[in-house]
Order: structure tokens, then sequence, then C-alpha cells
């Protein structure tokens, strides 16, 4: 196992080369260690050269919402209000209140990095107020 830090894309290139080649490999062995050590150094990689950024509050809760089965009217439940409101919510006509967040993360386990990001409303809903 000759197994090294990845300072380059062709360094990251050929760690996920040897990954395929190693796919399969049982845990505990001198491959699958290899492999374990591999998929680390690739995933630090990737984390610092291909960060992804969380997703704006409103698809954090659509998110949430197709992942668990929930509809506008288990949104509604949930924050109170009306099914308008959630509408509004949901079509980026109005902002996640702070305590919104706080409920959709405790109830709904949508991740607060998420839920605190800022984002735009609707161009057609500014334009309107301005």
């Amino acid at each position: 196992m000759n197994v090294r830090p990845l300072r380059s894309e062709a360094d990251y290139e050929a760690a996920l080369e040897r990954i395929d080649a190693l796919m399969g490999a049982k845990p505990g062995t001198k491959k699958g260690d290899e492999l374990e050590v591999l998929v680390t150094l690739v995933e630090a990689y990737e984390e610092k050269h291909y960060p992804i950024d969380p997703p704006d509050p409103v698809e954090a809760i659509k998110f949430a919402m197709e992942q668990f089965g929930l509809t506008q009217s288990d949104l509604v439940a949930l924050l109170g209000g009306s099914r308008s409101r959630a509408s509004e919510l949901l079509n980026r006509k109005r902002r996640l209140s702070l305590t919104q967040a706080q409920v959709l993360h405790e109830k709904w386990n949508v991740p607060a990095e998420a839920l605190l990001r800022r984002y735009d409303l609707d161009k057609d809903d500014q334009r309107e107020k301005a």
C-alpha cells in the first residue's frame, strides 16, 4: 500500500481509479484497509475542492416534505397559520421566521444550517412591494 496525500487533481483521479479497483475488498484485509484510507482521503479532498452548499430554506423544507410524504396541510398543522401562508412560504412570497425554522428543525429534523441561510423572495413579489 502506497498511500499519500492528495495534492493535485491528478492525485485525486488516481485515487478514484484505485478505489474503483479495490471496490469489494473485504474489511480488515490489506486491500480493505487501503480502500478505507483512500476513501477518507478522497472525501477530504472533495470537501476542500468541491464543496456543496446546503440548500436554501425553501428547498430544504420541500425536500423534507418529499422524503417524509408530507403535504402543505402538514406544514400548516406544524407551523400554524393558514394554507395561504404556507403557500406563500413555499412559493417564496414570505420569509421563514426564526420560530418556524426552530420548529421545522426540531419536529421534521430539517438541518438548522439550511433553514437559517439567506434566500431571495420571488422577484415578482418584490416588485409589487416596491
